[in-house]
């Protein structure tokens, strides 16, 4: 007797069984998601390695980042980039998101100071603060609209009682340009294009080639970061999830590592 040959029906039925349907491998798939943080140029060190952390942490997922000026993300969120969640350097471009309900119920998640950078030879041979009001010397700040260069106008008016009524006026006469971030006054100083720069701490751990002289906590000011989920966020879930991390103990000493001072 001969042997019945399957049919090829009967055959596509034994692979599908064994090896199941596409629709069943895809739906088995992980998930991909993207979630866009708008944070200031100074977190840019620190925000990286929480993202990949963050990353690890959560499979399928992607953290994209956009770092600028405060100033300049919030305006692009106004003008309604997609973007899940804002990190400020200063509580009034956080404030102002807020009263547009462009953003939610914020919460300071670090605090910065400042620190004066030097390039690597220190052609100008600044020794002290002191010594920013030499004439000639090249002083580059950020404009006074972003936050590290709001910060350096009040922590020269504290010099200013410090070292003499017109010690601010002499400094600022030996401004050459005002960034429109942090990472642009680092960069014209790594270059030397500027004898010296005001930035925070931060950005000073993250040129460690730079030299650098400490601004005294009576001359010194407090820069608080404010965080919050955007409200036209369409991850409002892993947005809050990414916030917690931060927040984290974790997330906390990475910012500590990067020079920030940790508020939980």
């Amino acid at each position: 007797m001969k042997r019945a040959i399957p049919s090829i029906i009967t055959l596509c039925a034994l692979f599908l069984t064994a090896c199941g349907t596409p629709a069943a491998a895809s739906t088995s798939a992980q998930k991909q998601t993207t979630l866009t943080v708008f944070a200031a140029a100074s977190l840019t060190d620190a925000f990286n390695e929480i993202g990949k952390a963050f990353q690890a942490a959560h499979p399928g997922v992607t953290v994209k980042f956009n770092f600028a000026g405060s100033q300049t993300l919030r305006t692009q969120i106004e003008q309604g980039a997609p973007a899940d969640v804002f990190a400020s350097a200063d509580m009034s471009n956080m404030t102002t998101l807020e009263s547009e309900q462009l953003a939610g119920a914020s919460q300071v998640f670090v605090e910065n100071q400042l620190i004066l950078i030097l390039p690597p030879n220190n052609p100008a041979n600044i020794t002290s603060l002191q010594d920013l009001s030499k004439p000639g010397l090249k002083l580059v700040l950020a404009a006074n609209v972003v936050p590290v260069g709001k910060y350096a106008l009040q922590s020269l008016d504290q010099m200013n009682t410090a070292f003499g009524s017109d010690f601010k006026t002499r400094v600022l006469a030996n401004v050459v340009s005002n960034e429109q971030d942090v990472k642009e006054v680092v960069a014209k100083v790594d270059l030397g294009e500027a004898d010296a720069g005001i930035v925070y701490i931060s950005d000073a751990i993250g040129a460690p080639n730079l030299k650098s002289i400490a601004i005294p906590t009576e001359l010194n000011v407090i820069a608080q970061y404010p965080i919050a989920a955007l409200n036209n966020s369409t991850n409002k879930n892993l947005a809050d999830t990414f916030i917690a991390y931060v927040l984290s103990t974790d997330g906390q000493a990475t910012l500590k590592k990067w020079g920030f001072t940790p508020v939980q």
